[in-house]
């Protein structure tokens, strides 16, 4: 060891060594490992985000209630008064400046919750299928943001993500378009959650790992859903003795569509521009003369040897306060909307018939019955299941299931977090590439129903 470490590149010393695979390990076996935990299988960061919910379960709506007020109080002196003590922070500055139309988000997210919070106002609003759900959900978000905004950076500020995209690169990028080092986002939100998986590219992204269009493809694509809530939501449909070809159906349908959507708009014409026009830190090209293991180590080497405490806490700081002040206002407005116009109005029951004919043609049971749930999906993954739970056919509860993980573009969560990302994508790109993945999927899905039953 002594003399491959005096015989490498300068970065590739005991310190950095030690740096990498022990900070990598610990960041891969929080987000990664599958744990047995009361009954089903979880990571450890999952397992942590439990555990800071039931016991700060009294304290997350309080948090969420402060951050809205705050949040949105701030907001309004910055773009009225602008006052010197938010003008001359750049962290304020950062945190608080927005449009009128941010700013009207979060005047309703407010109210929708400190209605809901006291119990005050209208039934459609106070709901517990509606506002009451945003507001649980938002305070989940809290939780996550505290669990793993300080846990992230081991996975990817330490050097994994540069070993494994140089390792990888010859099979993700002519597949996917992406570079190797997207393989962790792939797999954190295998075992992880899709939400972290977003946060981490854009974390990417903003450090120059990702160009824009590389950074649309990984969060459109390859945030997929966890195996953990596969399971959940194959419970809630009453099938979860076919979990496993539940989820080899899931599996097969996001690989071909991860393959069929950066080819085509808008993902295609989103620019292979880097953040600010920040170059790549770190190229996946191996040298010539230089084997591919050793050059792997040598770029995991020298991100490890940048990597400290300090880098860490900032990094973390800025994630919990983006998630609190900036994403969760998103998530509780357009939310609680958005189930309202489930929950009262025929409104997706209408715009829905042309799904109900295409499922129909496909020779779905009920077709038309669950043709809401197919667009519903773009709200929040866990409309769909509520929608059909009470569909006799295992058959198409299985089709629905399976499509409502795979389309991954939920505005309550992670099409917020997107949104909110720098990334050059608006809501109507979203929509659209929500209503690709439908489309593309429905007939592939039902290929592998017809299989299966």
């Amino acid at each position: 060891m002594q003399n491959y470490v005096e015989n490498s590149n300068k970065s590739i010393n005991i310190i950095n060594l030690v740096k990498f695979i022990l900070a990598s390990s610990v960041g891969g076996f929080m987000f990664l490992a599958p744990i047995s935990y009361q009954g089903s299988i979880s990571t450890p960061i999952g397992i942590l985000i439990d555990f800071v919910k039931a016991n700060l379960s009294v304290v997350l709506p309080y948090i969420v209630i402060l951050g809205l007020l705050s949040s949105t109080v701030l907001s309004i002196l910055e773009y009225t008064v602008k006052p010197r003590f938010i003008t001359k922070s750049k962290f304020m500055t950062k945190v608080f400046a927005t449009t009128p139309l941010y700013i009207i988000t979060k005047v309703i997210a407010t109210i929708i919750t400190a209605m809901v919070f006291f119990n005050v106002g209208p039934e459609a609003i106070i709901s517990a299928d509606t506002g009451g759900t945003m507001l649980s959900l938002g305070s989940t978000l809290v939780a996550i943001a505290l669990s793993l905004s300080y846990i992230l950076p081991l996975l990817t500020d330490c050097g994994i993500m540069e070993f494994l995209g140089v390792i990888t690169k010859k099979i993700v990028r002519p597949l996917f378009k992406v570079p190797g080092r997207a393989s962790v986002d792939l797999i954190t939100s295998w075992f992880g959650a899709s939400n972290a998986a977003v946060i981490l590219s854009r974390e990417q992204y903003l450090s120059g790992f990702y160009t824009a269009r590389e950074t649309g493809i990984i969060m459109t694509n390859f945030s997929i859903v966890s195996i953990p809530f596969c399971f959940m939501i194959a419970g809630m449909l009453g099938i979860e003795s076919m979990f496993p070809a539940f989820y080899l159906a899931i599996s097969i349908v996001t690989l071909i569509l991860a393959l069929v959507l950066p080819r085509i708009k808008p993902l295609k014409s989103l620019p292979d521009t880097y953040y600010n026009d920040n170059k790549k830190l770190l190229s996946e090209d191996v040298p010539e003369g230089k084997s591919m293991f050793n050059f792997a180590l040598e770029q995991s080497c020298e991100r490890a040897e940048k990597f400290n405490i300090k880098d860490v806490i900032k990094s973390g700081n800025e994630i919990v306060v983006g998630m609190v002040f900036n994403l969760i206002p998103i998530v509780i407005a357009w939310g609680t909307i958005a189930l309202i116009l489930v929950e009262f109005t025929p409104i997706f029951t209408w715009i829905s018939y042309p799904m109900g004919a295409l499922l129909d043609l496909f020779g779905v049971e009920a077709a038309f019955q669950v043709a809401p749930a197919t667009l519903v999906g773009f709200a929040d993954m866990f409309i769909p299941a509520l929608l059909i739970t009470g569909v006799e056919s295992v058959k198409t509860k299985f089709i629905i299931g399976v499509l409502s993980l795979v389309q991954i573009i939920y505005m309550t969560e992670v099409g917020a977090i997107i949104i909110q990302s720098d990334v050059p994508m608006g809501f109507k790109d979203l929509l659209i590439i929500f209503l690709e993945r439908t489309i593309i999927a429905i007939p592939i899905i039902v290929l592998i129903a017809n299989i299966v039953f």
